[in-house]
């Protein structure tokens, strides 16, 4: 019997190494990795179903059982953004065969693409904190070869930035899971969680604390929470379009996946200080963006500082830790990941239509580019949460688990954040679309229709996303039953042990 929750790895792993042998062959490229996504989302809704119908998917590798061997785990939780990471895959794919140029495509393009969704899939995948580390780094390295090529002086710049922070992150990170190892003497979350609960019922120690600090520290730089997001908005800039999408839209959202596991399944019994140092941060995530979305005028540079914006509201939602405040923060970070990749993308037509992402310089499209500008309209009052599109939901959710457990003054302060998003993304449809339209030197040449696709398929499934919002929250509860009571997840993978 098949097991899906190996090929949503496996798939882009084997495409990824396929295509280094046709770097040449563009064409080739494209009609792989193309199909290689699509794959990768009949499989992705086909675990989905599997877990919904079955409850939680394990593989032991090795034939060794856990706590003992690796072990591949999916919840909900995990095969959702599985799910989500495989469509956004699809789409950047389907995007960047005319949103990049051909000279990038040959520098093995397709299969960073590819081998970046075998790190996002397997961080979201693994049963195991060390090999949390491994997927980690295999999308680092991706992202390393995606922001760089082009060779452009701001990604050769950036990317600098870019690799210290993360090389800097990935040496915390080995350190954390080392002084856990060595309080709790085993690697596999399951049994890290057990063992934590074992130690704690004596008193919690204050190594569990400072170990769950540092984990926030680490997964805090790579998510970009207040004050550690500084290397974001400059890095996120450099890159074309289409990486700028895939970037947008999973590197940070898996920095919040681990805060959100690890502060659920491991440190959920120091609620005291750690969800309350996690709540601060959040809200402090959530003004310090909102500062920035409102204060450029550059379109990608508002668009970047909303993700920051997302990232603390998601945060404040685990913080919260009630059970409508979790389903709110597993709708709203899928929610995100949909909304920012086809934004990213809309951003990059209009660039590439009028050659400069200043607002000031952009005016009128609309009048020539009706369905691009009707699509970034629906596409920012998703984003601001306005109903009954994708972004309401989740939010109103967060917000109800945010007094529910008497957090009003953050729950104020992300339920204001809306009114800034919307004015934010709205300076954009008004300043950039309406008014006097302007000439755009070689603006004929750009194929925006073709370049559409990817958008509209992303923003229609957002739009889905909030009217349907009924027949998707059964699987989103499900997912944040599962955090809420991480019995669930170490019965489901230790059984006999």
């Amino acid at each position: 019997m098949i097991n899906f929750l190996i090929l949503p790895i496996l798939i882009p792993l084997i495409t990824g190494v396929l295509l280094i042998f046709a770097a040449k062959h563009v064409m080739l490229q494209r009609w792989v990795a193309g199909l290689s996504a699509v794959l990768s989302v009949i499989v992705s809704v086909l675990l989905v179903q599997k877990v919904k119908n079955d409850g939680i998917q394990t593989l032991n590798l090795s034939n060794w059982d856990a706590p003992f061997g690796i072990t591949l785990v999916s919840d909900m939780v995990s095969a959702l953004l599985v799910l989500t990471t495989s469509v956004i895959g699809l789409a950047c794919v389907i995007y960047s065969f005319r949103g990049i140029d051909e000279d990038r495509e040959k520098f093995y393009y397709y299969s960073a693409v590819n081998f970046l969704l075998v790190g996002v899939n397997g961080a979201f995948t693994t049963g195991d904190i060390f090999n949390l580390f491994v997927f980690f780094e295999v999308m680092l390295m991706s992202s390393y070869v995606l922001i760089v090529i082009g060779g452009t002086k701001i990604q050769l710049r950036e990317s600098i930035k870019y690799l210290l922070v993360n090389v800097i992150s990935s040496a915390l990170f080995v350190i954390a899971v080392a002084y856990l190892y060595s309080v709790v003497g085993t690697l596999n979350m399951a049994h890290i969680s057990a063992r934590i609960s074992e130690i704690s019922e004596m008193g919690q120690p204050g190594i569990i604390t400072v170990i769950a600090v540092l984990f926030l520290i680490v997964f805090g730089l790579k998510g970009a929470i207040f004050p550690l997001f500084f290397w974001l908005p400059g890095s996120y800039y450099a890159p074309p379009a289409p990486v700028l999408a895939l970037f947008g839209a999973l590197l940070t959202k898996v920095g919040v996946y681990s805060i959100a596991r690890t502060y659920t399944l491991f440190f959920y019994q120091d609620g005291g200080f750690t969800q309350q140092l996690l709540t601060i941060l959040a809200v402090a995530t959530i003004i310090l963006g909102v500062i920035g979305a409102i204060a450029y005028w550059d379109i990608k540079k508002i668009v970047i500082y909303n993700i920051i914006i997302a990232v603390g509201v998601i945060l404040f939602g685990i913080s919260a830790m009630t059970q409508d405040s979790l389903t709110g923060a597993i709708f709203y970070l899928i929610h995100d990941m949909n909304i920012k990749a086809s934004l990213f993308m809309l951003v990059g037509i209009v660039a590439a239509i009028t050659g400069t992402s200043n607002l000031r310089k952009i005016s009128g499209l609309i009048k020539r580019y009706p369905g691009l500008g009707w699509t970034f309209f629906i596409a920012a009052l998703s984003l601001s949460g306005i109903p009954p599109l994708s972004g309401f939901v989740g939010k109103l959710l967060i917000i109800k688990g945010g007094f529910e457990s008497e957090h009003y003054w953050g729950a104020g302060i992300v339920l204001m954040s809306s009114l800034f998003v919307l004015f934010s993304i709205m300076k954009i449809f008004i300043n950039g679309f309406w008014g006097t339209p302007r000439a755009y030197e070689g603006a004929d040449k750009i194929p925006v229709k073709s370049m559409m696709i990817a958008p509209v398929i992303l923003v229609a499934i957002a739009v889905l996303y909030g009217v349907g919002s009924e027949f998707v929250y059964p699987y989103i509860s499900q997912a944040a039953e599962t955090l809420a009571n991480p019995s669930i997840y170490i019965e489901a993978v230790l059984k006999e042990y």
